[in-house]
């Protein structure tokens, strides 16, 4: 078995098991570990022992979080992929698997030049390895469970589902989305820390008011059945981690962010209820949107619109991103799977600015300042 290191805080780890989901052979956060000799070891390892018990028993609610939650994830790709090649009615996902010699597997689906979708990427990550003492020192800060100054090395789990969606039509807008979950563990296999993260937000390059309160709130409705400060206090979140420095104004109009929520937000099967809702509030968020405006009539001016507004996309993806910044200084990455997040086309024209009482202006003016939407 292979040792694996954490070369930045956990925050950063955590935040972006993203398709980034790309990431190693498809995912990011296996990028984002660098492997160090291989340690001998006299008993199966964990991902051994998961792997064994899955094959003898399958995976129920009283399977350890860790395998519920990579079921779970697995189950929704395969929904979404599917919804979303129904929408296309066109292009299929290509379907990329792959494994990790120290434990864990992914699936990366991407869709390119479809009928809707320019670009479509719905990616899952499922990782083991070990943490480090210097690694587990800076992860205290966040989480009490890990507050043994005894504890030399941790066993880790990571998984996470992830997706970005780019349609041709300029009316149509961009919408990303990841969810994902961390365990620490003993030798054993027993949990000594565990955190959830996540978010979806939509980015629009023509901003339509229905299409915004429609998502938002979806978004609240399923935040609001597990808590009703989670929708105003993740929004908040969001808005401020997608927001452009060097811009002014934000990414998109937002939706929900979240990340480090353990024990003392909730416990562990109240949280995992939680990320299951935001989840599989994404198809309902989405489709309805995507529906109304796949087909929306366009010209070169709104199509110049849209390419401009993808550029914003990739200036706050290359250059503020913390997955991506960590994953393309990583050596050894896969870049087709972290940098999947970017559409196939974008533009930069200098000076640009939208006329006045144009639906361009409203919408850059819309993302200089966050809205409620909800």
């Amino acid at each position: 078995m292979h040792q694996y290191v954490n070369a930045e805080q956990k925050k950063d780890l955590s935040r972006h098991l993203s398709v980034k989901c790309n990431r190693n052979s498809g995912s990011k956060v296996t990028d984002r570990l660098q492997p160090v000799e291989p340690l001998k070891t006299e008993g199966p390892s964990i991902a051994e022992i998961d792997s064994k018990r899955k094959r003898e028993s399958g995976v129920t609610e009283a399977s350890p979080m860790r395998l519920r939650m990579e079921a779970f994830i697995k189950e929704q790709q395969d929904e979404i992929v599917r919804d979303l090649e129904r929408i296309d009615g066109g292009a299929k996902f290509r379907r990329d698997t792959w494994s990790r010699p120290a434990g864990g597997d992914g699936i990366s689906c991407v869709l390119q030049d479809g009928n809707v979708f320019e670009k479509a990427g719905v990616n899952v990550s499922v990782v083991y390895g070990t943490l480090p003492r210097a690694a587990i020192q800076k992860m205290r800060v966040n989480h009490k469970a890990l507050d043994d100054p005894s504890i030399e090395s941790l066993e880790f789990f990571a998984a996470g589902l992830s997706l970005v969606l780019h349609p041709h039509n300029p009316m149509a807008p961009t919408v990303h989305l990841n969810y994902r979950y961390f365990e620490t563990m003993d030798k054993t296999g027993e949990g000594k820390a565990w955190w959830f993260g996540g978010g979806t937000d939509l980015t629009p390059s023509y901003l339509f008011d229905e299409d915004a309160v429609h998502f938002h709130k979806t978004i609240k409705e399923a935040c609001d059945k597990h808590g009703r400060d989670y929708y105003p206090r993740f929004k908040t979140w969001c808005d401020k981690y997608f927001y452009i420095p060097h811009r002014g104004e934000s990414r998109g109009i937002g939706g929900i962010f979240f990340d480090d929520l353990d024990e003392e937000t909730s416990d562990q099967e109240s949280l995992f209820s939680f990320v299951q809702s935001c989840c599989k509030s994404f198809l309902p968020s989405y489709l309805p949107i995507i529906e109304r405006r796949k087909n929306m009539s366009f010209g070169k001016n709104e199509k110049a619109w849209q390419q401009l507004r993808r550029g914003r996309y990739v200036e706050f993806n290359l250059v503020h991103d913390r997955g991506t910044s960590f994953g393309l200084n990583t050596p050894g990455a896969r870049v087709e799977s972290i940098l999947m997040s970017l559409p196939l086309t974008a533009r930069w024209q200098y000076m640009h600015e939208p006329e006045i009482a144009t639906m361009e202006e409203r919408t850059l003016n819309t993302l200089k300042t966050p809205k409620e939407w909800a």
